[in-house]
């Protein structure tokens, strides 16, 4: 079976593409063009297609931050997610689908490009969950118009309700918990046991991490999209490189630890470190939010400081505060001073850490990607809805 993945996001895919490739499916990745070294890194078939947020970001940028913060979200949506995005991916899509033929489309869930594609090649198609879960109808009500007029031009009829979105399969590598009551699952979604991939380098551990002492340690990073904010990265470095413990900081492999001048023997600053190996020797995560990060600490129950910069972040901290397993500060309050109460707060109430315990059990109960597998190879053979057991 040949399954073509479409995606904004690389690393979350990986795993699932994995487990098709092992059992012998034929896997390929249409996306931007700056995927290429990883995926070439990682080696799967790569077809450009479309464009990327980092490439629309400089012009976007302006426009967003002009918005009131309770408007970014939907124009988002509007602007990238549901317009631009998916008008540049389908000319390139649609032309890799009729050379390649592939049996099914597997997307990433805020990558609407693909479903359209699929509906007019006539392919079953399923998504997969990267970030906070948008609801179809949430999705209709702000980007229903350009999403129509792109139906309309494929020749596709009339979808209001845009239940193309989840129309086959919703694949949710995430605890049912963390999924935010406000936002449900569709019939069609299954939760899934969360699997890390985050080494598309040849990055190891520093020697230095086998022998750290037994002491508090932390860890910070603000991801690889939002790691520019080099002022955060000053305020977390001043809040925390007097406690008494050991603290990690990566910037993003396009940062460099030498802007941010000498450090004490217990801080250790590096452009990148996989936080599969790293977590499990770490005792905090002090981050931006994100989806992958977020997760990856809870399945290995590890406790979070979240300092929110934009996207999803927002949402995925909230929940982490709701759940108990973190603390938020806010942008208004994000100080050394701040940071530093945070951290303290956390490893001095060991809830935080039972909390994030009780969701890493939950993650390792459900079913992997191999899960994932026989569900995809359902959906190709019988080409119908599978619903939620």
């Amino acid at each position: 079976m040949r399954v073509l993945i479409t995606t904004l996001h690389f690393h979350p895919l990986v795993p699932i593409a994995r487990a098709l490739q092992a059992v012998g499916h034929h896997v390929a990745f249409a996306c931007s063009e700056d995927n290429r070294p990883a995926m070439e890194a990682t080696g799967f078939r790569f077809f450009p297609a479309g464009t990327s947020m980092a490439e629309l970001m400089p012009q976007l940028v302006p426009q967003l931050m002009a918005l009131p913060p309770e408007q970014r979200d939907d124009w988002v949506i509007a602007n990238t997610f549901g317009s631009v995005l998916p008008e540049r991916l389908l000319p390139d899509l649609l032309a890799v689908c009729r050379d390649w033929q592939p049996a099914l489309i597997l997307r990433d869930a805020v990558e609407f490009g693909g479903c359209l594609a699929a509906e007019h090649l006539g392919l079953p198609y399923a998504s997969v969950e990267v970030g906070v879960f948008f609801p179809a109808p949430m999705v209709a009500r702000i980007a229903g118009p350009t999403l129509g007029r792109l139906r309309q031009d494929l020749g596709l009829p009339p979808d209001p309700e845009l239940a193309m979105l989840h129309r086959y399969l919703h694949l949710a590598f995430v605890p049912p918990s963390f999924q935010d009551p406000a936002m449900p699952h569709p019939p069609t979604a299954r939760a899934l046991r969360t699997v890390v991939f985050d080494r598309s380098g040849d990055e190891t551990l520093p020697a230095w991490a086998a022998d750290l002492p037994d002491r508090p340690v932390v860890y910070a990073t603000l991801g690889m999209a939002f790691n520019r904010t080099s002022d955060l990265f000053a305020a977390i470095l001043a809040g925390l490189r007097d406690e008494p413990g050991t603290l990690i900081v990566t910037t993003g492999r396009d940062q460099d630890p030498a802007q941010f001048g000498p450090q004490p023997p217990h801080v250790h600053i590096e452009r990148y470190i996989p936080q599969s190996l790293l977590f499990p020797r770490c005792d905090l995560i002090v981050c931006h939010g994100g989806w992958g990060t977020v997760l990856a600490a809870l399945s290995v129950g590890l406790p979070l400081v979240l300092l929110p910069l934009g996207a999803d972040q927002p949402q995925n901290a909230a929940r982490c505060g709701t759940l108990g397993v973190g603390r938020v500060v806010g942008l208004e309050e994000r100080t050394p001073e701040a940071i530093r109460d945070a951290v303290r707060a956390i490893l001095a109430n060991p809830s935080y850490r039972q909390n994030a315990e009780h969701i890493r059990d939950e993650m390792a109960a459900l079913p992997g990607p191999e899960h994932a597998v026989a569900l995809l190879e359902r959906l190709a053979r019988d080409k119908e809805p599978i619903l939620a057991g």
